[in-house]
């Protein structure tokens, strides 16, 4: 089974709600950009929470991470690296977490961290040490369909008004 390196944290010193994700999926490693499958509702959550600038398209990723950054969002995983085949978080195997030490003076005005998803939130106890409150938000997954889209939007709205982002 191959052995997967993750991408690199977008994350600056405005970052108030970090996201952590499992691990990228097959077309995010391949793209080298955080939620790359066009059937997860990463970015069409995003963009119906802030409408105003619009998202910029998928093909201006830096645009995007600026967007994001702008916002106070900061995106990551849980796992640093892992051996898996496909995409699904139930062929991790492995696995190797981020190490989160230095997370906290790269984001001083962090406030919230969310989990996107179960695998994700399985390692709750690595961010709940940095004292802040730890929320489990359902998986934008195309694989989660026992949440629709719009139950999604509002979960992730709340954790937005939660850090203070709206």
């Amino acid at each position: 089974m191959p052995r997967l390196n993750g991408l690199a944290p977008i994350v600056g010193p405005r970052t108030r709600l970090l996201v952590l994700g499992s691990f990228p999926s097959v077309a995010s490693l391949r793209e080298q950009r955080y939620y790359a499958h066009p059937q997860n509702h990463f970015w069409k959550i995003l963009q119906s929470i802030w409408p105003d600038p619009p998202l910029p398209d998928a093909s201006a990723y830096e645009a995007r991470c600026a967007w994001v950054l702008a916002r106070g969002l900061g995106i990551w995983d849980v796992y640093a690296s892992c051996e898996r085949e496909g995409s699904l978080d139930s062929a991790i195997r492995n696995a190797v977490v981020n190490d989160f030490g230095a997370l906290r003076a790269a984001c001083p005005e962090l406030r919230l961290i969310a989990h996107n998803g179960g695998e994700s939130h399985k390692h709750a106890k690595h961010t709940a040490a940095f004292g802040l409150p730890v929320l489990r938000l359902p998986s934008t997954s195309p694989a989660n369909a026992s949440w629709s889209l719009e139950r999604k939007r509002a979960a992730w709205r709340d954790a937005a008004e939660q850090a203070g982002l709206l």
